[in-house]
């Protein structure tokens, strides 16, 4: 039998609709590491921006329409967009369209709420006139292809479709937890519960938001309109809009899955903290990794920057360049270092005789001569002295930086110039 009707289904699906993607967010639990930016705009895997994997799903599912709702130190993304998404073609009505927060009329404020950045950006919405809105969070790694969503929320006559995976009982106190029914028709949304509620027959899992929302334009703009009324209402989707279109209307869930394999769940990561931050950019050195960022299939569009190849140099005992178990990025120079289990950003330099391991080094840093560095994060541009020892088991002092429960050592450039 032939697909053919069911790809031109979700084709449509996915020329109606309109993306906003919520890029606004401090991300404070990343501490230092933002802030002079935005959550979505802090680098990831070597060369990319967080927000870059949620944007690369939007063009790869066929969602070509995108909006981007900033808010919180947004230079650094805004100047990132503007570099790496001008590419769409206008003329097709593709864009990728800027929407910082503003004060458009008296009485507004900044965005209070995820729901109300929406509500401030209806003007836009009606511009457009799509059929259905997708709302996205731009802070999440993970891989998804839109289109199956948009083609059950079609198929089920839903006014609301929320994207959701199962997550350990323990963690979903940090999640929005949905109780379903068979025909997966949620009955109950309760937003970062004390007690959540366990999957039946599945004692230790829960059901969580993934914060990624399919409306049906219309339901989406009258609910906004309603809620920004509600003076007590915090203005949030999890906290009042989707608990209120439940108990009104035909909300979904649609269950995550991998791209390529529909019986298991695909690879989705909250990076807002540093060691979940330290621990996905580590996991993309694994021989096989979840994360395949080599998959000429789904690609993850960013901004190139026209940079040199990484170059490994000297060859002596005690000083040979080279780089086990790690990910190197383009521009990056390893003189006479020793990388281990680490993932090296563009334009990063290692002098002789230090020892990198289980390291996140982002952009532009540069490690003197004979330094150890251990289980750390080094942030943007960072000079690190010769000799300076960092990380966990390296001997060195910890007191001029941020150490997490876990170990792992951030490091900025105002802690090494203090």
């Amino acid at each position: 039998m032939s697909t053919q009707p069911e790809v031109r289904f979700v084709s449509r699906a996915t020329r109606e609709t309109l993306a906003l993607v919520m890029a606004g967010g401090r991300g404070s639990r990343l501490m230092q590491l933002t802030a002079n930016t935005a959550k979505p705009a802090v680098p990831f895997g070597g060369k990319f921006r967080i927000i870059d994997f949620t944007l690369s799903n939007c063009i790869n599912s066929g969602v070509r329409r995108v909006g981007v709702l900033t808010q919180y130190k947004s230079h650094a993304l805004i100047r990132h967009l503007q570099m790496g998404w001008g590419f769409m073609r206008g003329q097709f009505g593709e864009f990728v369209e800027l929407l910082p927060a503003e004060q458009r009329s008296e009485g507004m404020s900044w965005y209070t709420g995820t729901a109300d950045a929406v509500y401030q950006n209806i003007p836009f919405i009606r511009t457009h006139q799509p059929a259905h809105v997708l709302i996205l969070a731009g802070d999440h790694i993970y891989k998804m292809d839109y289109g199956p969503m948009l083609a059950q929320h079609v198929a089920t006559g839903a006014q609301v479709t929320v994207g959701c995976l199962e997550v350990p009982l323990k963690d979903a106190t940090e999640f929005g937890v949905m109780t379903i029914g068979d025909d997966k028709r949620i009955v109950r949304f309760d937003e970062k519960p004390k007690n959540p509620q366990p999957m039946p027959g599945k004692s230790d899992v829960a059901l969580a938001s993934m914060g990624i929302y399919v409306f049906d334009a219309r339901f989406l703009l009258d609910f906004l309109n309603r809620d920004a009324g509600v003076s007590e209402s915090s203005h949030d989707f999890g906290h009042d809009i989707i608990p209120k279109a439940i108990a009104e209307a035909a909300v979904y869930a649609y269950p995550f899955r991998d791209l390529y394999d529909g019986g298991k769940q695909g690879y989705w990561r909250d990076v807002g903290t540093v060691d979940a931050f330290w621990q996905a950019n580590l996991e993309l050195t694994d021989v096989l990794p979840e994360l395949n960022l080599y998959d000429e299939r789904w690609p993850i569009w960013t901004h190139a920057a026209q940079l040199p190849p990484a170059k490994f140099i000297l060859d002596k005992p005690g000083e040979r360049g080279c780089a086990i178990d790690s990910m190197v990025s383009a521009g990056c120079i390893v003189a006479g270092g020793e990388v281990r289990n680490s993932v090296l950003f563009n334009n990063t330099r290692v002098e002789t005789g230090s020892r990198i391991s289980q390291s996140v080094l982002l952009p532009g840093v540069t490690i003197g001569r004979n330094c150890v560095i251990n289980k750390a994060v080094i942030d943007e541009n960072c000079v690190v002295p010769d000799g300076t020892l960092i990380g966990e088991n390296s001997g060195g002092p910890a007191s001029y930086y941020h150490v997490t429960k876990s170990g792992v050592t951030l490091v900025t450039k105002e802690m090494l110039e203090s």
